[in-house]
C-alpha cells in the first residue's frame, strides 16, 4: 500500500463521513483492517500503480465507487478470483461493513480508498481499469444538488482516462430521473458506448451482476432499478 498519509487533493466531498455509531465489532474492523487495505495518496501528487495496491497478485483491476455495504462487491471477488478490486466509499460505516464482512481469502485482492473517488482517479495511469461499477449512488434530487452527483462530465473524462480500451461501465439506479440522469451524460460524453438494445436488457441485470439488499427494498417500496451498460470506446491510435 501506499504509506503517505496526507492527501493535498483538493476534491469537495458532501455529505456525512459517519452516520450511526459503529458496533464494536464493525468498530474493531475499521481500526485493524484500513491501515491493512486502505489506499492513501502520496504526498507529492505522484501517480499510483494500481497492481501494487494489493497483496495478492491480480490479471486485471476493478473499481467499485461508491461500495455501500460492499456486498456487491464481495460478490464479485468470489465469482472473479484473479481480479482485484478497489473499493472507494467515503463513509465509515460501509468501509467498516465491507472490512468486518470480507472472506480473508479475499482481503488480499481488496483496496480501499476512504474518500472521494475523484481524487484517486486522478493519480491513476490511463489506460488500468478494466471494469468499473457506479451503483445506486445518491441520486441529490434537489436541482441545486445535481452538481454533486458522481456521473457528471468531469468524472467521465476521469474514467475515460483511466480505463482500459472496451472495458465496461455498470451504472444502477432506482430513481428514474437519475436513470436518465446517467444515461444522457454518459451517451453524450463521447467516450462510451451504450451496450444494450432496449428495455429488455436495461431494466434486467446480467446474470454476473449481484442483487443487494439496499435494491431489494428499492424493489419491496415499488421502485424499478435500470441497469446501464457502457463500454470505452477504442482510443484513437495514431
Amino acid at each position: 500500500m501506499t504509506q503517505n498519509t496526507e492527501n493535498p487533493t483538493p476534491h469537495r466531498l458532501y455529505g456525512r463521513r459517519m452516520g450511526r455509531r459503529l458496533h464494536e465489532t464493525r468498530s474493531h474492523a475499521l481500526e485493524t483492517g484500513l491501515p491493512e487495505l486502505g489506499i492513501t495518496l502520496p504526498e507529492n501528487g505522484g501517480g499510483i500503480d494500481p497492481f501494487s495496491l494489493f497483496h495478492m497478485q491480480v490479471s486485471e483491476v476493478w473499481l467499485e465507487v461508491g461500495f455501500g455495504n460492499g456486498e456487491h462487491l464481495i460478490e464479485q471477488l468470489k465469482a472473479n478470483p484473479n481480479v482485484g478490486i478497489i473499493g472507494c466509499e467515503p463513509f465509515m460505516n460501509g468501509v467498516s461493513a465491507l472490512l468486518n464482512d470480507v472472506p480473508a481469502d479475499m482481503r488480499g485482492r481488496l483496496a480501499i480508498y476512504p474518500d472521494d473517488a475523484a481524487a484517486l482517479l486522478d493519480r491513476l495511469p490511463e489506460n488500468c481499469i478494466s471494469r468499473t461499477f457506479v451503483l445506486f449512488p445518491d441520486p441529490w434530487p434537489k436541482k441545486r444538488h445535481r452538481k454533486r452527483r458522481f456521473i457528471r462530465e468531469e468524472n467521465l473524462d476521469r474514467l475515460a482516462r483511466t480505463m482500459k480500451d472496451d472495458a465496461e461501465l455498470r451504472m444502477g439506479t432506482d430513481i428514474r430521473e437519475l436513470g436518465f440522469w446517467m444515461f444522457i451524460h454518459t451517451a453524450r460524453h463521447g467516450a462510451f458506448h451504450f451496450l444494450q438494445k432496449g428495455p429488455h436488457e436495461w431494466r434486467r441485470r446480467t446474470p454476473d451482476w449481484p442483487e443487494t439488499r439496499y435494491e431489494q427494498k428499492g424493489i419491496a417500496a415499488g421502485r424499478r432499478p435500470v441497469y446501464l451498460r457502457f463500454a470505452r470506446n477504442l482510443r484513437q491510435r495514431p
